[in-house]
């Protein structure tokens, strides 16, 4: 028990220690009390239709056969075919053209055809039957909605004519080539 001063009307002196801790304890804890306010900002992205193009197939080579000769036309179909790969962001879809110009010695562009076996997106449209190739650009495949995902299209080659062709060097082989151009622009 605490002993009481004589004439003190105070507390006892534990009580007095008791208010000093809680004194300092109380004033180590104000300065973890802050005052707070808060504010916002906006993050905004302003997305712009872009589409983008992959050609898998860099080099298509078309080795005629005798029966090829006598039908008078070669096919690169399918697989054997030129695959490019198309992505659009844009909501209104993307075309798919193709053209070439002739080279030297190149396959002459109008004894080229092309296809494709690939659906259309949505409710585009495709060249689904051979379509002689021209130095302007033609779609070949479109779609009116967006494609964020990589699509896959196939084009197949038929190269025509075959008899005009010939083999320079003589018992040999001569390489005929013309460069096709893929273009993909948003709809």
């Amino acid at each position: 028990m605490m002993e009481q001063r004589a004439g003190s009307n105070g507390p006892p002196r534990w009580r007095g220690a008791t208010a000093i801790a809680v004194l300092l304890l109380s004033g180590a804890t104000a300065g973890l009390a802050r005052a707070a306010t808060s504010g916002t900002s906006d993050v905004t992205l302003a997305a712009t239709a872009t589409v983008e193009i992959q050609i898998n197939d860099a080099s298509v080579t078309l080795t005629p056969g005798q029966s090829d000769y006598e039908s008078g036309f070669v096919v690169a179909e399918g697989a054997a075919g030129i695959a490019v790969q198309v992505r659009s962001n844009s909501s209104t879809g993307m075309v798919l053209s193709l053209k070439s110009v002739d080279g030297t010695p190149g396959i002459a562009v109008d004894d080229i055809a092309f296809k494709t076996q690939t659906v259309a997106g949505g409710s585009g449209s495709t060249i689904s039957s051979y379509t002689t190739l021209t130095g302007s650009d033609q779609d070949i495949w479109t779609t009116d909605e967006e494609q964020p995902t990589f699509q896959v299209v196939d084009t197949d080659i038929r190269v025509s004519d075959l008899w005009t062709y010939l083999d320079i060097g003589g018992g040999g082989t001569t390489s005929y080539t013309t460069t096709l151009t893929y273009t993909v622009t948003v709809q």
